[in-house]
């Protein structure tokens, strides 16, 4: 008995497609964070005497950002690849949910298989598309296929209908989680980052205490200001990483949600009609 044809090795080019990408992105927006730190936040016009090695004008905040030290431009480019992959990850997991509302097209397939419009079903599955659809489309094939089955029981039929259910969320699902381990280890490392710079700024103000023998406020001031930015700029990584985890994993937990559901309609719908 033949079963539903599995995408197998598309999902095998997708997944290292997706690899691909990521290395991409990371190694690009490190590119980006130093070129963005090494010549517009230290370009000579926002310091005075017009070197970077001086003090920045007053109320000019590159040149601010710029005395933070060698960590700011990690700070920013992992804060440029949670904005990347965000954006990346929204994009696929709206082509998964499909071209209409996950919620509809799950409550017109129960409608349908409530009716024994089987056909009806898969229709819907075509027009809504994506992950979510696929799934729900292979339980659906499956459910015709052992219909003609003569040897299976209805509930050795119903477990087919199950495990092929599963077999191709399985399938499906793991492409949506791809690339949120990266924004979930940026929570972690931005603030870890930004706290090595906190350390390091603190130590340069002390420093500058020591070897001055006196109050010297430059010198605290440079160091303050370095630790106060890698600061500020690792919690704002922090923060959006978190958020932006948070929420695509309850779009992902939605998603599996409505397969279930979907799932679970059309086996106790074949069981319900095959008694």
């Amino acid at each position: 008995m033949a079963n539903a044809p599995k995408p197998t090795m598309a999902k095998k080019e997708n997944s290292k497609g997706s690899g691909i990408f990521a290395g991409l992105a990371i190694v690009i927006c490190i590119v980006i964070g130093w070129a963005l730190f090494l010549i517009v936040m230290g370009n000579g016009s926002n310091f005075q005497g017009g070197v970077n090695t001086g003090q920045p004008l007053p109320g000019n905040y590159f040149g601010m950002v710029y005395k933070g030290g060698y960590i700011v431009p990690f700070l920013m480019s992992m804060f440029l690849m949670v904005i990347v992959f965000s954006i990346e990850r929204f994009f696929v997991i709206s082509k998964a949910a499909g071209t209409g509302n996950v919620d509809v097209f799950v409550k017109k397939v129960q409608s349908m298989l409530s009716s024994n419009n089987v056909d009806g079903a898969i229709s819907e599955c075509d027009k809504q598309k994506g992950s979510v659809a696929a799934v729900i489309k292979s339980g659906l094939l499956k459910y015709k296929e052992v219909e003609s089955d003569t040897i299976m029981d209805t509930e050795q039929k119903c477990l087919a209908i199950q495990k092929d259910i599963e077999e191709a969320t399985a399938l499906e699902m793991p492409m949506l989680e791809q690339n949120l381990t990266i924004i979930a280890t940026l929570v972690s490392v931005g603030t870890l980052a930004g706290l090595l710079g906190t350390v390091t700024g603190m130590i340069k103000a002390f420093a500058g205490l020591a070897a001055a023998g006196a109050a010297d406020s430059a010198e605290l001031a440079n160091g303050i200001s370095e630790a106060l930015i890698n600061t500020a700029t690792g919690i704002a990584t922090s923060l959006f990483a978190v958020i932006s985890y948070n929420f695509f994993t309850s779009k992902i937990d939605s998603l599996t949600y409505s397969i279930d559901e979907a799932g679970f309609s059309i086996v106790q719908t074949y069981a319900a009609t095959h008694k």
